[in-house]
């Protein structure tokens, strides 16, 4: 990856870096939650967030969608912050890169 600020196209495709894959996150969660993006963290805990089970099979899918992942029932349970997501949608990424291209 280029060392510029700047992402280009080829690189959000690709899944972009930890800081894009980051706001992505936590947009997601705003958005679900109907609160502000400002107001998560990476260590905010999906508890402190008011993110019950449901809530967060709902933000699984919105992620496995937005980087076309498919994020492991058995890793959902060990999903208890906003850094433990960002961690696992990179992890997932990293381990299969050729799923960012394809529709």
């Amino acid at each position: 990856m280029r060392a510029s600020c700047k992402l280009s196209l080829q690189e959000e495709q690709d899944g972009g870096t930890m800081d894009d894959i980051a706001q992505r996150c936590i947009d997601i969660i705003a958005r679900s939650k109907g609160i502000p993006a400002d107001s998560i963290k990476l260590d905010s805990t999906f508890d402190s967030l008011n993110i019950d089970s449901l809530d967060k099979i709902n933000i699984s899918f919105e992620v496995e969608e937005a980087f076309n992942i498919e994020i492991p029932d058995e890793a959902l349970g060990t999903i208890k912050t906003v850094g433990d997501m960002v961690n696992g949608v990179n992890q997932l990424r990293q381990n299969h890169p050729s799923s960012a291209l394809t529709s």
